[in-house]
């Protein structure tokens, strides 16, 4: 354990083999393994357990009762020394449960910079989460779940595993999304489809009027237009080639992963019936 200008209060047990950085503050009670690495400034207010090979960027703040970096939830884990990255200046509340990664997925699980996970949150095993990112309270993210930067997860929003949700979208409360959330993307009801774009996260992170104006017609093309999704993004990217946030949707759109796209309840897209669990 390297305590070199770092603070542990008596009441705590820090492992050998930690790796504190300057100015870290270890609250009582709180347990830190022996594979864990704290960079400066890192606070554990107090109760704060850290396990496994768990690392947490400099100037995070911890409260209590989080539990870091303890085995996945999966059937599949057998022990591999897999790990859980943390960014920086990331605040981790009350209760907030991130696991490390399986060997069948990435091996590991990241957490980007500027995060605010409030009470209760959840990060699954071999998620990746951007930077910039809120999940209120209780939201919480299957196995294998990538999210992208400036994403905001409503309270009690639950994502399925292997979903995709990409930059600058929003889920809203209670909302159980199960399938792929295009970039600047609204889910904001239940279980239905995809309810529009995310105008005033859009407004809020500076985009001018004419670039919503163009993500909202090229919405109206990908998801309204004549014939097939394929051929509706080709045509949305010959018309917007130049212009890089509607790229970036048809880029997702394009990519695909193991889960369906969410489109809005209303297009001859929509699937009633969700793919099993």
């Amino acid at each position: 354990m390297n305590e070199t200008e770092a603070k542990v209060d008596p009441l705590a047990r820090v492992e050998a083999g930690a790796v504190l950085g300057a100015g870290v503050e270890i609250g009582p009670f709180c347990t830190v393994g022996p594979n864990v690495v704290l960079g400066a400034g890192v606070k554990l207010i107090s109760h704060v357990a850290i396990s496994g090979h768990t690392s947490i960027g400099e100037g995070s703040t911890i409260y209590p009762f989080a539990s870091l970096g303890f085995a996945p939830q999966s059937l599949s884990y057998k022990g591999e020394p897999t790990r859980l990255v943390i960014g920086s200046n990331c605040s981790i509340r009350e209760h907030v449960t991130m696991n490390t990664g399986t060997a069948g997925g990435h091996q590991e699980t990241l957490v980007g910079d500027n995060c605010l996970f409030m009470v209760n949150s959840h990060v699954a095993h071999d998620c990746i989460v951007g930077n910039n990112v809120i999940f209120a309270n209780n939201a919480t993210l299957a196995g294998h779940v990538s999210v992208g930067n400036n994403v905001f997860l409503g309270g009690m929003a639950a994502i399925h595993q292997f979903v995709r949700i990409g930059d600058y979208s929003i889920v809203g409360g209670l909302c159980g999304l199960q399938h792929d959330l295009i970039p600047f993307g609204a889910m904001i009801y239940g279980r239905s489809g995809l309810g529009g774009l995310n105008i005033i996260g859009m407004k809020r992170r500076g985009l001018s009027r004419p670039q919503i104006h163009a993500l909202r017609a090229a919405y109206r093309e990908l998801f309204y237009s004549g014939g097939t999704l394929g051929e509706r993004s080709a045509r949305v990217a010959e018309r917007y080639t130049d212009d890089a946030n509607v790229m970036h949707v048809v880029d997702f759109v394009r990519n695909g992963g193991k889960r369906r796209l969410t489109v809005p309840d209303d297009t001859a897209d929509h699937v009633a019936e969700p793919d099993a669990a």
